[in-house]
Order: structure tokens, then C-alpha cells, then sequence
């Protein structure tokens, strides 16, 4: 028998795929409570996302920056915890490995995912917002914004409307956040100088006579200051995360 990707350790010895000596070997390894992967698969943020699915209470949320990832924008190294959405009366323990925040939860807010719920797009970029530190919560945005899982306007009119703890802070961060910028690192640097009271362009193009020359990362314009990584015309280098 083929082992999925992950699997329930009580299903498989209950079906006999495994044994419970071949779950204390080298072939498996434990993701979390009762959910395992077979020990040849690369451990993942989406595939702990996947093992979390199964393991959490029916009713819970995987949100924020894991949703975001799973989702195809690479916001979280594979050991981060896994976010998630649990309503107030969950029954949910203190569990390594998870990040967990209560509040209600909508049928609007999720899909259906991995035999558990993936919040939709526009609450993971609410989820991104509320609670975090302003660059931080900003950069996530950006990240979103640019790989078009979501509108600026759209998540602009949601924060708009709502009442959260934090939401005043959130719509900060919507006012804030620009598509154009192209990593996590650049947007933080661009919040920090606009908290500084300056005005930086991302993705400036330096002319001269002939036209563009180079590409920059940030510009200061008006202050003829510019950030990048580029190292030729129109070409420009991507820190990682």
C-alpha cells in the first residue's frame, strides 16, 4: 500500500499499512499529534499545513501566513508554527507547532482543504494584518497583493467595515502597502523610512539623456538617494526571505 503524504498513525496500523514498530523507525517521521510522513518526503510549511489539517478539531482554520503559503506565496520557513482560526468554544489545548487566535469565524472566511478548512483568501490577508507589527504586517500585504490573491480595494473595503481588535492599526497597513515591491526585506525598509517622514518610490527607474539606465529597489527622489540590489540594466537580484 501507497502511503499518502501524510497520514493518520491510527488509520495506517488499523489498515495495516504500518506497524507500531515501523512508526518508532526511520521510515516515518511524527508531524504532529497522531499525523506522520513517510521519512523520503522534504518536510514543508504546506505539507505541516496538510498534517495539521488532520490533526486539528473539526471547525479550526489554517490562516495568515500558512494559508497565504499553502496558497502558492511563500510567507513561512517549514518550521514555522502553523496559524490558525479556532472559534471561542473550541475545545484546544496547548499544542507545539501551532499558532492559535480566536475569534468568530464566518462560512465566508474558509474553504474546504486536505480533509480540513483553508481560510479564503481575503481573511488570510486580514489574518496578515491584525495583531502585527506595522512593517511586518505590511510586507505579508505587499507579498499578497503582488501575487493577486487578493485587491487592494477589496481588502481596503473589508477593514473598512469591520471592528476587530487591532483594526485601526490594519487599515494603517492597507494604507501602506504597494504591490510593486518585489521582497519582504524592501517593504519593511520602505515602511521604517515613511515612519521617518520621507517618500520613497519602489522600483524607480534612473534615467538620463539616452533613457532608463538601472532599476532601483527604493528612491528617495527628491533626495537623489537610491536602495538596490540591481547589478545591470533592468536586472536586479532578490534577497531571500
Amino acid at each position: 500500500m501507497v502511503l499518502p503524504s501524510v497520514f493518520r498513525r491510527s488509520e495506517a496500523v488499523a489498515c495495516g499499512a504500518l506497524t507500531r514498530a515501523q512508526l518508532r523507525g526511520p521510515s516515518v517521521r511524527r508531524l504532529c499529534r497522531d499525523v506522520y510522513t513517510t521519512s523520503a518526503g522534504q518536510i514543508t510549511h504546506e505539507l505541516r499545513c496538510r498534517a495539521s489539517a488532520l490533526a486539528l478539531p473539526a471547525g479550526a482554520v489554517i490562516t495568515g501566513r500558512s494559508a497565504a503559503t499553502v496558497r502558492g506565496v511563500p510567507l513561512c520557513w517549514p518550521e514555522d508554527d502553523v496559524q490558525v482560526l479556532a472559534p471561542p468554544e473550541m475545545r484546544l489545548g496547548h499544542r507545539g507547532g501551532f499558532d492559535v487566535r480566536r475569534t468568530a469565524i464566518e462560512p465566508v472566511d474558509w474553504e474546504p482543504w486536505a480533509g480540513g478548512r483553508l481560510a479564503t483568501p481575503m481573511r488570510l490577508a486580514l489574518d496578515l494584518l491584525l495583531g502585527r507589527d506595522l512593517p511586518d504586517a505590511v510586507a505579508d500585504l505587499d507579498a499578497v497583493l503582488r501575487a493577486g490573491l487578493v485587491e487592494r480595494s477589496a481588502v481596503t473595503g473589508l477593514v473598512a467595515q469591520r471592528s476587530d481588535n487591532g483594526i485601526v492599526a490594519a487599515r494603517r497597513a492597507v494604507d501602506l502597502a504597494d504591490p510593486r515591491a518585489e521582497s519582504l526585506p524592501e517593504s519593511k525598509l520602505r515602511v521604517h523610512l515613511v515612519l521617518d517622514g520621507l517618500a520613497p518610490v519602489p522600483q524607480y527607474w534612473i534615467r538620463d539623456a539616452g533613457g532608463r539606465i538601472a532599476r532601483v529597489d527604493l528612491a528617495l527622489p527628491e533626495h537623489k538617494i537610491a536602495n538596490s540590489s540591481t547589478t545591470a540594466t533592468g536586472g536586479t537580484a532578490r534577497p531571500g526571505r
